[in-house]
Parts: C-alpha cells; structure tokens; sequence
C-alpha cells in the first residue's frame, strides 16, 4: 500500500533533520566543547564569493573579524585577511552515529576558525553546538516518548481489554494525571533526584523523568480502541477457538491501536523535545560542557546577552522546523487513519 503524498512529504522532511542531526560530527567544523577564549560572543561570519576589489573567487573565503576601533565589543571584517573555506577536510575527532570514528568534516579552514554562527562566552562555535546539541535533546524525546507510549499502550490494553475494578482504577490514576500541571510536576520530580550526576545518569534522568508523566493520553486513547476491537467478530470468533488472552492482545488488539500509538508518537517527540530544554535550562537537565538545545540558552538568563548577542537566541530556532515537521506529520497521520476507517466501514456495510 503506497503512503499518501502529504504523509510522504513530512516523513522525507523528518529523515532529512534527523540525518542532519545525527552526522553532527561530519556537518559541524569543531569539536562543540573546544574552547577560543579569545574570540567570546564573536557575531556569526559571513561567507562570500567576491572581494572587496569585486573580483569573483571560486572558492568560498571570509574575512576574519577584528574588533573595531575605539570598541570593546564590536566587530568588524578583515578584508585583508581573506581565509579561503575548504570541503572534506580531516579536523577534529568525533563518532558518526556514536560508534563510527571520523576526521572527516564537510567544511573547515587551515587558518583562523569561521564561525558561521557566531559564538558563545568561550568562544565555542554556535553552528558546532547546536548540532551535537540537537542529538542530545532529540533522543530525550524520543526515548521519552518512547517510555511513554510503552506505558501508554500496557495500561491502555490492560484496561480496555479486562475491565472491571482494574479498568476504574487504571482510568481514575490517568485522570489524576492529567489533571495535574505536567511541567510543574517535572519540576519537583527532577528537583528532587540529585544534581550533581554525570551527563549519562543526567541524560538517562531526564528521559526517565518526562516519560514517566505523559501516559495517561495515550492510555486512554488506547483504551477506547481495545474497547472496541475486543467486541469485533473475528477477536470473538478467535476467543471462541480458545485463544489466549495474550495470544489475542499481541495478534488482533494491538495492531489496531498502530495509527493511535503513531500519532501519539509524533504528537509527544516535540513536547518531550521542549521538556528536556526547558529543564536544561533552568539547570535541571544535561550539565556543561555537554550541549543540549536547552543549555545553550541558559546564557540568555544574562540580561547582557539577552540585550546584547542576538545569535544566542538561535538554538530557539532550531526545534521550529521539528516541531512543524512533526505536528505536520501527525496531521497527516490523523487523516490517513480517519480515511482508513470510512473505507474500512464501507467495505463492511450492508448491501
């Protein structure tokens, strides 16, 4: 069965950002914690073509900057300093997809470092650190929502399909849960575990925190799927073959709850993907030097830098297309199952 062009378009846009984000080490010119304390709060570089005697280059170059004139904090181009930019160059050691060692870069410079997007107050490249960032704060999300669509679909069966005094107890606890303020809740929760962690047991906290709270959605929307399928006749005429509870939840209940727990996926990755920034933010989350996309903005607490450094204010920006991507996903996902289901109740209609 081919997937609807709609579908296909955002799925296409997802793989792309997520490749993006997972060859950080190949994309990105520098190691994200290599330090140039020289060069603190360096304005994004450009990249040109032509020089300042308007004749044309082959190969990319910029003008290193310098700081102007009677200023402390402002900067300026070099022109006489041109640094041309070369492509696959060896530089910097990383792992491509974490186990894969490489030197190879797809851009870098013999002479002074080029900061595409500018830098922070130790002079580590912005571009560097938002891409190795994004591979910190994207798994958050999705091993959060992950542990969340687990919990989800276990106690949302369970519920739907026995019933009874388990199926009032599930439901009043995720009702519980969805009452209560979720981000307030992952205040108290990550507040209460110890800070001072490596980045590994920080990062494994944090999953484990903001997948823990988000189930009680899920739950319920799987629990009115059960509740329907478990009443079909193939599910009874099976039972009536004197299958087995387990034998039904695995072969016919939850293969129906697919486009429910998919949709549910693509809904939550962005939510978790904020969790994790907003608690890495406020220092509840990934320590430095490690980056996550919440980290890198902890510097815009400053008033100065809020004030002063307006590409600080760019790792915000790197969740926009994701979130789109994947709200534009379960969008297309929520009209594919609704279409499914009108053809799937035509085909069993009356003639």
């Amino acid at each position: 069965m081919t997937l609807p062009r709609k579908l296909t378009r955002w799925l296409v846009a997802l793989v792309a950002l997520h490749c993006a984000v997972a060859g950080a080490g190949f994309f990105a010119p520098y190691d994200p914690v290599e330090q140039d304390r020289d060069h603190p709060y360096l304005p994004p570089m450009r990249v040109h073509l032509m020089d300042a005697q308007h004749h044309f280059h082959s190969r990319p170059f910029f003008y290193p900057l310098r700081l102007r004139e009677g200023s402390f904090d402002q900067y300026e181009e070099d022109p006489a300093a041109a640094v041309p930019l070369h492509f696959f160059m060896r530089g910097a050691g990383y792992s491509l997809l974490g186990f894969l060692p490489s030197r190879l870069h797809l851009f870098g410079t013999d002479g002074a470092r080029i900061y595409l997007l500018g830098s922070d107050a130790y002079g580590r490249d912005q571009l560097s650190r938002i891409l190795f960032g994004g591979q910190v704060s994207l798994l958050a999300g999705l091993l959060g929502a992950g542990v969340t669509l687990f919990l989800g679909a276990l106690i949302g069966m369970a519920a739907g399909y026995y019933g009874g005094w388990r199926d009032d107890l599930l439901m009043r606890a995720a009702e519980l849960f969805l009452a209560l303020p979720w981000l307030y809740l992952l205040f108290a929760l990550r507040a209460f575990l110890p800070l001072s962690v490596s980045p590994l047991e920080a990062f494994l906290l944090v999953v484990l925190v903001i997948g823990m709270v988000g189930w009680a959605r899920p739950a319920r929307l799987v629990r009115g799927v059960v509740l329907s399928v478990k009443e079909r006749d193939f599910v009874r005429a099976a039972r009536g073959f004197g299958a087995a509870d387990m034998y039904l939840l695995r072969r016919h209940i939850l293969p129906e709850t697919a486009s429910v727990l998919l949709t549910q996926a693509a809904i939550l990755v962005p939510q978790f993907v904020l969790a994790e920034m907003t608690l890495s933010f406020l220092g509840l989350g990934m320590p430095e030097p490690t980056a996550s996309w919440g980290n890198l903005l902890a510097s815009l607490q400053q008033y100065s830098v809020l004030v002063s450094y307006w590409w600080m204010y760019l790792p915000a920006l790197a969740i926009v297309p994701f979130f789109l991507a994947y709200l534009g996903l379960a969008s297309a996902l929520q009209q594919r199952s609704g279409a499914y289901k009108i053809d799937e109740q035509s085909s069993w209609s009356p003639t």
